[in-house]
């Protein structure tokens, strides 16, 4: 059996109660989820985060109803490809893509469907998604991975999963 690649913490806890973190996470009721990846910023060859992983570490959360990644029109045909097989909607923009983030996040927030909001970044400028979502009553999760992911934004979320990735891996 694989050890797992991402770690759970809630908002306000110290890390060496991140056992017992896991544990009662698996026992809280199961959320509707919505999911936004910030493609460019997480799904790099560097950090070797895999969307199955991202997946894996959300069930210990919720259910995903949602699952969009949203990629530059340099996004690899190869790397489409990937996010299609494991179910995730590919979303390309042209240009920089954390307008289209922000809208998606928007749609997701006031979505009665939803009852919980993450996205996958390593980025301070989305901050605010995240204090609406919770000023709406939605659980703010954060996913991200080192180095440079916001202090700022992790302490902002209900969750942070940090994902611990194979460095050189691919993301399927």
């Amino acid at each position: 059996m694989r050890d797992k690649l991402f770690r759970i913490l809630r908002r306000g806890e110290v890390e060496k109660e991140e056992k017992e973190e896991v544990r009662k996470a698996k026992k809280i009721q199961k959320r509707s989820i919505g999911l936004i990846i910030d493609g460019p910023n997480i799904l790099r060859k560097e950090f070797g985060v895999k969307l199955e992983d991202i997946k894996e570490a959300l069930e210990n959360v919720g259910n995903i109803r949602v699952a969009k990644v949203v990629l530059n029109q340099y996004a690899p045909q190869g790397l489409i490809e990937a996010i299609v097989n494991q179910g995730f909607e590919p979303i390309i923009v042209a240009g920089d893509t954390d307008v289209r983030i922000a809208i998606e996040a928007m749609e997701l927030i006031y979505n009665s469907d939803v009852e919980a909001i993450a996205i996958a970044t390593r980025d301070a400028d989305f901050l605010p998604i995240i204090s609406e979502a919770k000023r709406k009553g939605k659980v703010a999760i954060v996913i991200g991975v080192e180095p440079g992911f916001s202090v700022a934004l992790q302490n902002a979320a209900d969750y942070v999963i940090t994902m611990e990735g194979s460095h050189g891996g691919d993301t399927k």
